[in-house]
């Protein structure tokens, strides 16, 4: 980064600079628990000789004990892709308007977490609802492991509430996909595409976006025939932009799939394969009778639906890691 010609080359340079971020984002806070662990020895000398310094000793030792859970944690994140960024796609499903207003609901929740912790949100492709909510819409997470810390949230979401679109006020059940992929860089030798392998197809925009998206053929859709994938982009006026970013959702979605299958693989040879997926339901989300949120595969429990739609996840994020790894790694006695 000290060379004078680093930002000759802006997307180089903007990489390189995720690149010390996210090495920054573990080195730092292992050099801090460290530094904390010095002192800590230091103040327990101390605390034999001064009685009156056992309180801090108990406080200091309470704090480092946080930080190597932290570290404990960060280092689940070792994937082939945790440390990429995350592209979020997010699908209304059954439930008609209010599932529209669900997935919107559940895009805000995202972005609240991103922005939480400094991560930044590119709207990839939205396509709105004509009554509310949104029909689906994709967006780019970009921060330190944001593929890993996401990566679990792939799965159906369910929403119990009294429907705001119901004049007799029933209780309504709605359904929203989310799809979570790590962002693969161009130049990544493991998703390799093919021409012949890609059908590409071009057509209107539709929903809002103002008379020249409405009127254009700028929208790309492209289907991979080995995997069956199909990937959508219509945000951009400009057509060859679209087609960029399917592609890059279309990278993203490959890599997700080769991963599920190296997982899979190892997982079926301990028959320890938990029940995941784009099309499995994972968590419940409840306004009514009373409010919860509650996690179908690790039995994380919050009691305020607000706090989670604000984009307070990371309890959902940290119990997912801790089961995904208890779950799925191997045991000496299994080794053996």
């Amino acid at each position: 980064m000290s060379e004078g010609d680093f930002w000759n080359n802006s997307e180089k340079a903007q990489a390189t600079v995720a690149e010390l971020k996210g090495i920054n984002s573990i080195l730092k806070p292992l050099e801090e628990a460290l530094a904390v662990g010095a002192d800590l020895e230091a103040l327990e000398d101390l605390a034999r000789e001064e009685v009156s310094l056992e309180p801090e000793l108990a406080a200091e030792a309470d704090r480092l004990e946080k930080m190597v859970d932290a570290l404990e944690l960060a280092s689940l994140l070792s994937g082939a892709h945790d440390s990429c960024d995350a592209l979020v796609s997010i699908h209304a499903r059954d439930g008609g308007t209010d599932a529209n207003d669900w997935a919107e609901m559940l895009l805000r929740m995202y972005s609240a977490w991103a922005s939480k912790h400094d991560y930044s949100v590119e709207l990839l492709d939205r396509q709105d609802d004509a009554v509310a909510g949104i029909q689906s819409a994709t967006v780019a997470i970009k921060g330190p492991q944001a593929y890993g810390y996401l990566k679990g949230e792939t799965g159906i979401h369910r929403l119990v509430r009294i429907s705001p679109f119901n004049a007799e006020g029933k209780r309504q059940t709605s359904f929203a996909a989310v799809d979570v992929a790590p962002e693969i860089a161009d130049d990544d030798t493991e998703v390799e595409l093919k021409d012949e392998d890609i059908r590409e197809d071009v057509f209107r925009a539709s929903g809002a976006g103002g008379q020249h998206v409405n009127k254009t053929s700028s929208a790309i859709r492209m289907t991979h025939f080995p995997t069956g994938i199909v990937v959508q982009c219509q945000s951009e006026r400009s057509q060859h932009k679209n087609r960029a970013t399917a592609i890059k959702m279309l990278r993203a979605r490959i890599a997700r799939l080769q991963e599920e299958k190296r997982e899979a693989e190892q997982l079926a040879r301990y028959k320890q394969q938990p029940k995941t997926g784009f099309g499995s339901q994972i968590r419940n989300y409840f306004l009514h009778p009373d409010q919860r949120v509650k996690d179908q595969r690790t039995g994380h429990y919050v009691g305020n639906f607000q706090s989670v739609l604000d984009g307070n996840l990371d309890g959902f994020f940290n119990a997912y890691l801790r089961w995904k790894a208890s779950g799925s790694a191997p045991t000496a006695d299994d080794e053996a």
